[in-house]
């Protein structure tokens, strides 16, 4: 049988790896794709889906509870089903996996299923592999391409102090799987992943603590981001520790003893299930790479602006190519690679301009410098904040907490960064990210007509703060 020949192959099927085959076959390429599990990857089964899915139900939850402060009543108590929430998580998931199946068959795309290994020469070998539910997919084939374009992701990142056996320790995989909720959860971790699942578990009524090793929760986030979000979890009665590390655990039984290291010393806090939310190592084993002569570093494969490895004909794109670890990421770099490949005229990524989400409540969105890099990095700035207790719609809403930071250049006008905490952040972020690329400056801002009332008046609201100009504070 001969050897099936492809232009592209691109080695993986979440965000990244299936928008890049379908934007390949647009551009007339001829398109395969290999999958060793689902296709749509880690974020569409087991990760950013899903994940927004029990948010969803935990923000729901919130807004129960408070039913009467929007002058509704309900007779008897709102209580979570956390089976059926979970149901309901792996429903949605379901619905985008079918929806990727469409479009690779509406894309004319192959799809194989298995686990590839690059064999030299443009040659990939597949071979069966073991998805999530534990069933054998594919068979032993071996096709040839031009373009192999590596796609395979990441997973979490594993800690000799935090074992995971997918029971008592757990990654994100098992939180947003499981059906069985446990009365108490201690975090490990306080980034995107650990602050969204702190939210989820307390909102279905689990007691959370949060242990972060940097001096604030989000540490990557500007600093009165961090602060405001440590405040809002704080009210709602999750317990925060940070400058503190997880230094073991161990098992009582049905209970669990964590030994957390303080500035003070040891505290010891007893749990029923740790969750270990310490970051992602990318998918680079048993690839062959070695073979190939791919060069990596450090858990990712080496790449340049264009994703090209420092192998002729070999590519590799999003959390495997290394961070930002982001979904939206990924898809932008594997669609600049394969219209570089065509040889359409395309300018690197500029990571700068990638913004950054996390979908708690209040949720978190950013772009571009915090006021501390940005100082650091030699600007003279102007901050301005604007708060959305001072918004009507926010207001209106329900939603009054968090603010739209935004810093400039003083001497241009340039938008150097902007962040944002409050209800539908996330939405908000996109409208900054649009006016950074088209280098829009503080007084194209100021004079767009922002309609009113809407939470996204607050970045004009912003602007103007950072100007001496605000109207409404």
């Amino acid at each position: 049988m001969a050897t099936p020949k492809y232009d592209v192959v691109v080695v993986g099927t979440g965000p990244g790896g299936y928008e890049t085959a379908i934007r390949a076959t647009q551009l007339g390429l001829k398109t395969a794709v290999v999958e060793r599990d689902k296709l749509g990857g880690v974020c569409l089964n087991i990760g950013c889906i899903p994940t927004k899915a029990l948010l969803k139900s935990a923000e729901m939850m919130e807004y129960a509870r408070h039913f009467e402060s929007y002058g509704l009543s309900v007779d008897g108590e709102v209580t979570a089903d956390f089976g059926k929430v979970i149901d309901r998580s792996r429903g949605v998931a379901e619905k985008m996996n079918k929806g990727v199946q469409y479009l690779m068959g509406k894309n004319k795309i192959d799809v194989l299923f298995g686990h590839a290994t690059i064999a030299g020469g443009g040659k990939i070998d597949i071979k069966p592999s073991i998805d999530i539910d534990g069933n054998e997919i594919g068979e032993a084939v071996s096709v040839q391409a031009k373009h192999v374009i590596l796609a395979t992701g990441a997973r979490p990142k594993e800690l000799s102090s935090l074992p995971i056996d997918g029971k008592k320790i757990i990654s994100s995989t098992e939180a947003l799987l499981q059906k069985d909720q446990p009365k108490r959860l201690v975090i490990c971790g306080a980034g995107a992943i650990g602050v969204e699942f702190a939210y989820f578990y307390h909102h279905m009524g689990t007691e959370v603590t949060l242990v972060e090793l940097m001096d604030r929760i989000v540490p990557v986030e500007d600093k009165d981001v961090s602060k405001e979000l440590a405040r809002w979890f704080k009210k709602m009665g999750i317990k925060i520790m940070t400058d503190s590390s997880v230094e073991k655990v161990e098992s009582g039984g049905k209970t669990l003893k964590v030994h957390v290291k303080t500035k003070k010393g040891e505290e010891i806090i007893q749990t029923d299930q740790v969750l270990s939310a310490v970051g992602v190592s990318g998918n680079i084993e048993d690839l062959g790479l070695e073979t190939a002569g791919v060069k990596t570093d450090r858990g990712t494969i080496v790449v340049d602006e264009f994703n090209r490895t420092n192998i002729s004909g070999i590519y590799a794109i999003g959390d495997v190519a290394g961070p930002p670890w982001l979904a939206h990421k990924a898809s932008h770099e594997g669609i600049l690679c394969v219209e570089k490949i065509a040889g359409q005229n395309v300018h690197p990524l500029d990571k700068n301009n990638i913004p950054g989400c996390t979908y708690c409540q209040p949720q978190i969105a950013s772009v571009g410098y915090t006021e501390a890099a940005a100082r650091e990095a030699g600007h003279e700035i102007n901050v301005g904040k604007f708060p959305f207790s001072a918004s009507g719609k926010a207001s209106a809403a329900g939603h009054s907490e968090g603010f739209v930071k935004i810093i400039y250049d003083t001497k241009y006008g340039e938008m150097l960064g902007c962040h944002i905490i409050g209800y539908d952040a996330t939405e908000l972020i996109a409208e900054v990210v649009t006016a950074r690329t088209l280098e829009t400056t503080a007084h194209e801002i100021m004079e767009a007509v922002h309609p009113h009332p809407t939470l996204s008046e607050a970045v004009m609201e912003a602007t103007r703060a950072a100007f001496g100009a605000s109207i409404n504070i």
